[in-house]
């Protein structure tokens, strides 16, 4: 079930979201909705992957945790040049795998 919530913006973002609401044909609430679900989307990866780099996640688990497909995630570390935790420990584990 939708929950109202209300806020207090300044003029100059009311102004662009009347602009962007004009321009796209929509009105005020559904503008607001997106841009609420892309800024809280954004913010889940980009956490996720802030605990990726500091070996608390999995790329799986950072990806389940944001509902992306494995695939999509790879594509986020790539856009946002993300350090994978990948050390000499864990390149010898994966050589005595190996051999």
């Amino acid at each position: 079930m939708p929950v109202t919530l209300t806020t207090r913006v300044e003029d100059e973002l009311a102004k662009l979201i009347d602009e962007v609401a004009k321009r796209e044909g929509m009105d005020k609430s559904t503008v607001i909705r997106r841009f609420l679900l892309k800024a809280v989307r954004d913010w889940l990866v980009e956490r996720s992957l802030e605990e990726y780099e500091e070996g608390k996640l999995t790329l799986w688990q950072a990806a389940a945790r944001c509902g992306l497909s494995l695939w999509e995630m790879i594509s986020e570390v790539r856009k946002r040049v993300v350090h994978v935790p990948y050390g000499l420990e864990d390149l010898k584990e994966d050589l005595k795998a190996l051999g």
